[in-house]
């Protein structure tokens, strides 16, 4: 029996970084949602005791580099688990990109394994695995919009953003989240609008979100990739209502209201950035 999940991408409408913390990492304070941009997850069931990883990606490694491998490493240890894995990975999300594309195959596969196994483990417990993996993971458990804190463990849903298109346009560079992070000076950072996109989404009102849209890591990440910076200014003359970076970067989105529009867009950003999509939210 096959167990299939779809690990869609996130977006940040909001990413802030509160304080340093004694363990070396940051408090952060971020607001996500999904996209209709995902990787798609088949899981089966092995007799050997072992975990096997199969994708086309000469980006993406197969062995226990692979956070899925590490997702489901982490559950067989857990819950005692002694049979075999093998992990199918059909890579859409684009890899170091700022949409937690790890990160939703990671989550994936921790929910696919919940099923295979008939294990009846709860969302609670899930998130706490989630939380030993990676930062996005319990978000990408969870899905949908959600505020996120602490170090990602902790997370809280919100109302979903007003229905829109979303144009994504990622530069041929990739980012390491842990280098921007070593970057941060607590005091030069420039807090986002929280509270205000946490309103904009309980009015339901797309014009006050796309002026609360906000990324404190933005400026770390333009610093050494001043592509990014050119990205948002394209996006923002194509005509889309907002753009912001996601995550640590480099993907810039746009939030545009009607379909016309975005596929306008998208095909003008194709001529100016090798990877471009556009999509609705899913959040």
């Amino acid at each position: 029996m096959a167990i299939f999940e779809k690990a869609p991408a996130k977006i940040n409408l909001s990413l802030d970084v509160l304080s340093k913390r004694s363990d070396g990492y940051h408090n952060i304070e971020m607001i996500m949602t999904t996209i209709d941009l995902a990787d798609r997850i088949i899981l089966n069931e092995l007799a050997e005791d072992r975990i096997e990883i199969s994708l086309e990606s000469r980006y993406v490694p197969s062995d226990e580099r692979n956070l899925a491998y590490q997702a489901a490493s982490l559950f067989k240890q857990t819950y005692g688990i002694h049979k075999g894995v093998h992990i199918t990975i059909e890579k859409n999300i684009p890899v170091s990109a700022g949409l937690a594309g790890g990160s939703a195959d990671a989550a994936a596969v921790l929910k696919g394994l919940n099923r295979l196994w008939s294990m009846q483990i709860s969302e609670e417990e899930l998130l706490k695995l989630g939380a030993a993996l990676g930062t996005d993971v319990p978000f990408c458990i969870c899905g949908q919009t959600a505020i996120v804190k602490g170090r990602g463990e902790i997370v809280e849903p919100l109302p979903s953003p007003p229905p829109c298109w979303v144009v994504l346009a990622k530069p041929d560079i990739g980012v390491s989240s842990r280098t921007i992070f070593k970057q941060i000076v607590m005091r030069d950072i420039v807090h986002p609008q929280t509270a205000k996109v946490i309103k904009a989404l309980k009015e339901n009102n797309f014009e006050k979100l796309c002026h609360s849209l906000g990324n404190a890591l933005e400026p770390l990440t333009i610093k050494q990739h001043p592509e990014v910076q050119q990205i948002k200014h394209v996006l923002k003359q194509a005509g889309a209502a907002a753009a912001l970076m996601s995550g640590s970067g480099p993907t810039v989105y746009g939030l545009v209201e009607h379909e016309r529009k975005a596929r306008k867009i998208y095909n003008g950003m194709r001529g100016f950035c090798e990877e471009v999509y556009y999509v609705r939210l899913l959040g």
